[in-house]
């Protein structure tokens, strides 16, 4: 068996099966709901400044509240797979690292859930139990974000595996000698290493075993 390694997952759209601002925006009709699904889209294809364009949906649902933003937080599904796959890594005794441009009332759940090492997000703002703002800690260089994590760990780009789906990720290959594209967007199709277009991340595992020459005895 290798050494250990780690394995760097974006969260909404790849562990998570859901993206957060438009389900929260159906609460307020689907005007609303399309209104933050077209600024998602466009920032996860890369044509809008990705920091704007979360600001921008945040503060198109403020006075949402806060139970309301945690409930459908903690019942976003996790996606088919993610658990099979990340029990897997563990058991190889792999890192697992989450950097999210969302924010932590849908990701903390993931230490648990997932068993992810480190997670990296955004906070949201409520005051008065209303939804007010954000605060923007990962920005559109997620790599920026997990690279005092690697250095701290001692990984080299040989033993990380990044596994993303939008243009706000492609930063992160830059950090990693084997790229997965998950149900991705053309952009990230092309530059990754393979590509996986079911949503089902055990699909990774007899990958990894093959990419990584990973025998498991029985």
């Amino acid at each position: 068996m290798i050494c250990a390694m780690l394995v760097i997952f974006d969260v909404e759209g790849v562990l998570l099966n859901a993206e957060y601002l438009p389900v929260l925006a159906n609460l307020l009709g689907p005007e609303k709901e399309k209104e933050v699904w077209d600024i998602t889209n466009k920032g996860i294809r890369g044509e809008i400044n990705w920091e704007e364009g979360l600001k921008e949906r945040v503060h198109a649902l403020r006075g949402i509240g806060y139970d309301q933003a945690s409930t459908i937080a903690q019942n976003l599904e996790i996606m088919p797979g993610a658990r099979e796959l990340c029990s897997f890594l563990k058991g190889l005794g792999w890192k697992l690292v989450a950097v999210s441009g969302g924010f932590n009332i849908i990701t903390d759940r993931l230490y648990s859930e997932l068993n992810i090492d480190k997670i990296f997000s955004n906070d949201l703002i409520f005051e008065d139990n209303k939804l007010l703002d954000v605060t923007i800690k990962v920005t559109s260089d997620k790599s920026a974000s997990v690279r005092s994590y690697i250095e701290e760990n001692g990984f080299s780009s040989d033993e990380i595996v990044v596994v993303v789906d939008g243009a706000n990720d492609l930063k992160l290959f830059d950090l990693s000698s084997f790229t997965v594209g998950f149900c991705a967007v053309d952009v990230v199709r092309d530059k990754a290493d393979i590509v996986i277009d079911k949503k089902d991340l055990s699909l990774l595992i007899p990958v990894i075993k093959e990419k990584f020459k990973i025998k498991i005895n029985s």
